[in-house]
């Protein structure tokens, strides 16, 4: 099988032929029919992620079909499709395991970061950590949802019974949080890149009624700020940006060191939270949200060969949505 490799931080992905792996006791063997290009796997390249292993295959945003099951998983079958998100395994001993909160959990392990990923041909994944992907979304519109969606849907939630969120950084996680929250009757401030209209465009066209550069004030306080941009500087800013009692949300695995700000902006009450990784609670709530809210992911197929031009594409700000990488996706058909 074909395999894009990262060998060492900094490096670009390498295409390396492989054998096909058989699975162990608890794994599957999915075929790769999707896997979606997140900014995570921008940050394991340059290797701002130090917990990751190398060498290593990126990818947690897999959409596969299940090939062949190891002897001890169970309720999958031959032919399933299935989606791998972040999250690929935890102890389920600890504190943390055992009180709901498997994302913290000391022995976690990643998808494409310490277990091999989806920018492969075929990929092995703990059965009890896949999940069930609606019908409704094709093989690639779905891989977004597995991080991007999950993500965001964490972030939202901590976001509380807020009418007014502000988003800054309006990319594939955002594009379908504001979907999300829009349904559910709340309103949108959209922030980007000073001058960057095709952002906030993109925005506008997914519900945001309010766009403007990051460095802007909103036209009247918000009640919580979700970050997705890895931006430190934009904490102090959302701060500014929320009412007395308003939540941060920085929702990125990276960021950028935060500069020193005021006491007077954190006071009254407000707060400054992270989001760290995923549970497999949070994918079966989403995926229930997803069956619910008719969501559209902004996608652009490419094949697995041109993973580092989609990697090249995010870090200047190109990509509206999400790459998504289709291994059956011939160089010559995209």
């Amino acid at each position: 099988m074909r395999a894009m490799v990262i060998r060492r931080p900094g490096e670009k992905l390498r295409l390396e032929e492989r054998a096909v792996p058989e699975p162990g006791p608890h794994q599957v063997l999915l075929r790769v029919l999707a896997c979606g290009v997140c900014r995570t796997d921008l940050h394991l390249v340059d290797g701002e992620l130090p917990m990751c292993r190398y060498p290593v295959v990126p990818g947690h945003e897999i959409v596969g079909q299940v090939a062949r099951l190891g002897p001890k998983a169970h309720g999958l079958e031959i032919g399933q499709r299935v989606g791998v998100p972040w999250l690929g395994g935890a102890c389920g001993h600890c504190r943390f395991c055992h009180s709901g909160e498997e994302n913290l959990c000391d022995e976690a392990r990643f998808t494409g970061c310490h277990l091999d990923g989806g920018y492969q041909e075929f990929v092995l994944a703990d059965y009890r950590y896949c999940l069930h992907i609606p019908n409704s979304y094709g093989d690639a519109d779905a891989a977004p949802l597995l991080c991007a969606g999950l993500i965001g849907h964490r972030a939202h939630r901590m976001a509380g019974a807020a009418e007014r969120i502000g988003i800054y950084g309006f990319g594939a996680a955002a594009h379908i949080m504001a979907q999300v929250a829009r349904f559910q009757g709340q309103r949108i401030f959209a922030f980007t890149r000073p001058g960057d209209r095709a952002a906030q465009d993109f925005a506008t066209g997914f519900g945001a009624e309010w766009v403007g550069d990051s460095d802007r004030p909103p036209p009247e306080p918000l009640d919580a700020a979700i970050l997705f941009a890895p931006v430190g500087s934009l904490i102090p800013a959302a701060l500014r940006a929320v009412r007395k009692g308003g939540r941060v949300i920085a929702a990125g695995i990276h960021m950028s060191e935060i500069p020193a700000f005021p006491y007077a902006i954190l006071w009254g009450e407000r707060s400054v939270r992270s989001v760290a990784n995923l549970t497999r609670a949070d994918g079966e709530d989403f995926m229930r949200v997803a069956e619910e809210v008719p969501i559209i992911t902004a996608v652009s197929p490419v094949p697995l060969e041109s993973a580092n031009d989609a990697l090249d594409e995010m870090r200047a700000g190109r990509l509206e949505g999400a790459a998504v990488l289709v291994p059956e996706l011939s160089p010559e058909a995209a």
